[in-house]
């Protein structure tokens, strides 16, 4: 079902006088470590941790991994949001304790806090194809966490989370890599995540962010004013490490890992470890949905009809905000049904069915063609699930029943998505089909025009505000006469009565709650992280503010400087209208 963006996510009420931890002595009372205490520890690993060189893991569900701290950290900003929401004091995050622990640094954590985060491997598979190429090994047991190490898992209010610091140094799956992420890419996901969990989009979470105020490395990038599709230079860059949040960090090519060894037999667990996986995941994301009493047939078929629900529900949200993942692999994909891995992303500024931000990323990631790509991950986490359903052939029957009707639940997602844009009651394939054609054509700014039409203009003046280029006489009829026949299938909504005046005053406040005015375009974050590897997080902090109310009517001296079209200047730009890599 389609995300309700006027859902508690954006509105709640948070009692932010209810602080109640303050130190990491606090928070180690919290710390509940699910996956190392119940999951196999891979048995060539090291008790330490001290195990950061690149290898082949061939079992095992994890690697415990010392993180690398970064040199001279320095706040550069936190989420406020969840802070408030995990109870943590707003102090923490510039306290030295709660600093070093989240720029890499374990060796003084309290206890019950564990001196050893871990990292995980999985597999990969591009648009339902397995690979094995992109291990150095050419196996398949070298892919998996490079620089992402989990750090903590704490059960708070209830709930579970996992925090995860990203670029925190080598691990085994690090493919000969430095395994640091530098301040530019740690501001965008920083930033990305903060804004798709206030538009309502499921999302992993931010919670912290420092830079390093000595240490640097070097990142192939664009010169500036460079129009080239690849990185032309050399630039060194300051390190940084951003601690993202979630329920897990499970992903489908982890789930893929263990069904592959399962189907090969690889080794004489595997078929235990791919049931020790599932299990563990139906634990952390679908507890509240499935019956802990059932069989593991019986189980993996009702997680692909819950996890099936949740991905189609996601891409929708996704297009519906003009967000496009880039780099959709099934690794990018949680088996929680969330975004994961702000990489290559972006947002469509004008708009186009085949928006790609990241050059290598081709037409099957594209912005349009995301229902695609989520259908073949989906498609490799059923096969994943298969050898749990050997001996079951009616189980079996039924997940393929579940795989092959994935397109239809997408459609149904898709439909409600753009009636609620639309602010229709039922959708019309004629008038969206229209519409897309004209938004090409024209073409408009995604955001900037359903925020316009949210409004419920009486002519198109309005809604040229967010088009790219001046239509000519004949555009403009087909405009106007897409807004006549747009506004009577509005006004002959089946709820409507005949007070015209309120219906539009609802459907308009209701548009409003599903298209955001406002938009984190990647125009927007360059001058930001460019600005703070100059020390200045100014930037960053303004851009979190108002990112954090996408939907409000925010002041003019803010509508004036982010709701406007992407300026000339930064069109066909490198590093901003498209990039190879995020670092």
């Amino acid at each position: 079902m389609l995300l309700d963006p006027t859902h508690p996510v954006k509105n709640r009420q948070v009692d932010k006088t209810s602080s109640t931890v303050s130190t990491l002595d606090d928070l180690a009372t919290r710390a509940s470590y699910s996956l190392m205490d119940t999951l196999t520890c891979d048995p060539e690993a090291t008790d330490d941790g001290v195990d950061q060189a690149p290898r082949q893991v061939f079992s095992g569900h994890y690697v415990p991994v010392q993180p690398t701290p970064i040199d001279d950290p320095e706040y550069v900003a936190h989420s406020k949001d969840l802070f408030h929401e995990l109870g943590l004091a707003d102090s923490m995050a510039e306290s030295e304790g709660f600093v070093r622990m989240f720029s890499g640094d374990l060796s003084q954590v309290p206890a019950p806090l564990r001196k050893v985060g871990w990292a995980t491997g999985y597999a990969l598979s591009i648009y339902g194809t397995e690979y094995y190429q992109q291990c150095p090994f050419q196996t398949g047991n070298g892919y998996g966490d490079g620089r992402a190490i989990s750090v903590l898992e704490a059960v708070i209010n209830d709930r579970r989370w996992e925090m995860q610091l990203k670029g925190g140094g080598r691990t085994p799956y690090c493919r000969g890599a430095d395994g640091r992420a530098v301040l530019r890419s740690s501001v965008r996901e920083f930033l990305a995540q903060e804004y798709m969990y206030a538009l309502g989009v499921p999302t992993t979470r931010s919670l912290s962010l420092y830079v390093s105020k000595t240490e640097k490395v070097q990142r192939p990038w664009y010169s500036e004013g460079s129009t080239s599709l690849d990185p032309d230079r050399l630039v060194e860059e300051p390190v940084a490490i951003s601690t993202r949040v979630a329920s897990s960090f499970l992903r489908v090519g982890q789930i893929e890992l263990f069904g592959r060894r399962a189907r090969k037999r690889e080794h004489p667990s595997a078929l235990k470890e791919l049931e020790q996986i599932v299990l563990h995941l139906i634990d952390r994301e679908y507890a509240e949905a499935i019956d802990s009493q059932l069989g593991i047939a019986e189980k993996a078929v009702l997680l692909a009809r819950e996890f099936r629900g949740r991905l189609t529900s996601l891409v929708a949200n996704w297009i519906r905000v003009g967000y496009c993942q880039g780099n959709f692999n099934s690794d990018n994909c949680a088996a929680g049904g969330f975004t994961l891995d702000y990489g290559p992303f972006g947002f469509c500024d004008a708009f186009d069915p085949y928006f790609q931000p990241w050059t290598g990323g081709g037409r099957h990631f594209a912005f349009w063609n995301q229902p695609a790509a989520a259908e073949r991950n989906f498609a490799m986490f059923c096969a994943a699930l298969q050898p749990l359903l050997a001996s079951d052939k009616e189980a079996s029957q039924q997940l393929d029943d579940i795989r092959s009707g994935f397109v239809a639940v997408m459609q149904k997602e898709l439909e409600a998505m753009w009636s609620a844009k639309l602010g229709l009651d039922r959708f019309d394939a004629s008038l969206f089909g229209e519409l897309a054609q004209l938004m090409v054509q024209t073409p408009v700014d995604y955001t900037i025009f359903f925020r316009e039409l949210s409004s419920v203009p009486d002519d198109i003046k309005p809604l040229k505000k967010s088009f790219y280029r001046d239509p000519d006489e004949e555009m403009d009829k087909r405009w106007s006469e897409w807004l006549v026949k747009w506004k009577s299938l509005m006004l002959n909504r089946s709820d409507a009565n005949n007070d015209q005046v309120r219906l539009i005053d609802d459907v308009s406040k209701q548009m409003k709650s599903v298209n955001p005015k406002y938009c984190l375009r990647e125009w927007l974050l360059a001058p930001a992280y460019q600005r703070a590897a100059k020390g200045d997080y100014d930037s960053i902090r303004e851009l979190q503010v108002v990112m954090t109310q996408p939907y409000a009517e925010q002041s003019k001296a803010v509508e004036d400087k982010y709701y406007r079209l992407k300026p000339q200047e930064y069109c066909n730009l490198g590093g901003v209208s498209h990039m190879s890599c995020s670092s």
